[in-house]
């Protein structure tokens, strides 16, 4: 690809350098980060959807035949040695490798398992790649962690990451130190969106990123989607007939309660927009992470279609609010739903990204 950023040159690098992967009409892929597996103990934030997460692997995207990409921060490595990972999430690893049958299975590493690849032990290790690339025809799009995106992080990382190891490990991890991580502080999670966001947009391709913890559709946080799609529905009501206008204003007031939700959680992490200019361009897309309180998000490639879902207890989560009046469908008799939160096509979001990048 003839492109040439000196703003990003080490995510031109990781676009050169990604292993490439033909998509076709039948491709289906699933995409995970950040499940940050720990040793099963009480500070093991993948514990409480372990179950979960095995259950959806093995009991829905296995049999439907879907690749697996998982995008980085699979292993928890600042806070656990990697030997007490495997001896309690070991039955994972043979899970992960299930997904070669269907076509591929890749692994890209993050800012907290880097070390993974100075373990010649690790039994991923052939799988390890740094970044990826889709073609989807003549558009492509790039997957990678999201961390290389902070150039004081990338290059201070070796001294940074035994620092961050030793405080993790000897101090936040003996006192109950939480919360010491990029996806709690909204300043630095909005400025490594945005750079990737400005990058994406000059190279003209969508990148899938983890590492922020997250959720990103087209570029577009939930507190942005939410008011985009209030101001989509005031903009329809005045043309409505009486029964759609009576519709109308109960999806509005559902919105607004679900906003006030967001903005009240909002003031304990720092709250900001995921909006990088006032036209948003749809070449930012984030899987989430596997460790939410409520469930799990990841993102679809099924096609030429791509889709943010969302996968929870029914008995315990709440309905998420959707651009679409989806509904959860259970899987089987386990207790476990999948929402769609949104959807669209491939051919609509790079038209988009051509038209207005």
């Amino acid at each position: 690809m003839a492109f040439n950023d000196k703003k990003h040159p080490n995510l031109e690098r990781l676009l050169i350098n990604a292993r490439p992967v033909t998509l076709d009409a039948s491709s289906r892929v699933l995409i995970l980060s950040d499940l940050h597996m720990g040793n099963g103990g009480r500070r093991d934030e993948f514990r409480r959807n372990a179950e979960l997460l095995s259950t959806l692997l093995g009991n829905y995207y296995l049999p439907e035949q879907y690749n697996l990409v998982l995008n980085g921060d699979i292993e928890e490595l600042f806070k656990f040695p990697l030997q007490g990972i495997m001896d309690q999430w070991g039955s994972f690893y043979e899970l992960f490798e299930k997904f070669e049958q269907n076509g591929f299975f890749l692994k890209t590493y993050g800012n907290h398992d880097t070390g993974l690849l100075d373990e010649k032990e690790y039994p991923l290790k052939s799988y390890l790649v740094e970044s990826l690339k889709f073609h989807y025809g003549k558009e492509t799009m790039l997957l990678f962690h999201g961390h290389q995106a902070s150039v004081l992080l990338w290059e201070t990382y070796p001294l940074v990451s035994r620092l961050v190891v030793f405080f993790l490990r000897y101090i936040a991890k003996p006192f109950g130190i939480r919360n010491f991580s990029i996806a709690y502080n909204s300043r630095r999670r909005f400025a490594i969106e945005k750079s990737i966001y400005d990058f994406s947009n000059r190279a003209k391709i969508v990148s899938i990123i983890g590492h922020t913890h997250r959720p990103l559709f087209e570029s577009l946080s939930k507190v942005d989607f939410l008011n985009f799609r209030i101001e989509e529905l005031c903009r329809a009501y005045p043309a409505a007939d009486s029964d759609l206008r009576i519709l109308i204003r109960e999806q509005i007031d559902a919105l607004k309660t679900e906003l006030d939700s967001c903005f009240k959680k909002g003031k304990k992490i720092g709250l900001r927009s995921g909006l990088y200019n006032t036209l948003t361009i749809p070449s930012v897309f984030n899987s989430g992470c596997g460790i939410g309180k409520r469930g799990i998000t990841a993102l679809e490639i099924e096609g030429d279609k791509i889709r943010l879902v969302y996968w929870f207890n029914g008995k315990q989560s709440k309905k998420f609010i959707s651009d679409r009046d989806n509904h959860p469908v259970e899987l089987a008799s386990t207790g476990y739903s999948r929402l769609v939160l949104n959807e669209d096509s491939l051919d609509y979001v790079f038209s988009r990204l051509h038209l207005l990048a």
